[in-house]
């Protein structure tokens, strides 16, 4: 999954599940659109599902104190995915 992949499955998770609709990537979540910890906690519920993973508790904790914007949503993520070869022909590889 791409950066762009996550980010555009954050955004249909935040207008499906929150009706908001497309918040700006470094929009303070809680002071510009309402963004509580009962959200957080929905939140993190549907990151589960979209990783299929279950996450730690404390992990959950620790990520809700610090994760304000979208774009530190995309961050947390892509933490947990795999990294991906490169698949274009002639890429170098680190």
């Amino acid at each position: 999954m791409t950066r762009q992949e996550i980010q555009k499955e954050v955004y249909r998770i935040f207008r499906e599940e929150f009706e908001i609709e497309d918040p700006g990537p470094d929009d303070d979540l809680k002071d510009m659109h309402g963004f509580d910890s009962i959200d957080a906690i929905e939140l993190f519920i549907e990151l589960e599902k979209m990783l299929q993973i279950s996450l730690d508790q404390e992990i959950k904790k620790e990520a809700m104190l610090h994760i304000r914007t979208v774009n530190q949503i995309c961050d947390y993520v892509a933490q947990f995915l795999p990294e991906q070869e490169p698949s274009q022909p002639g890429t170098i590889r680190k």
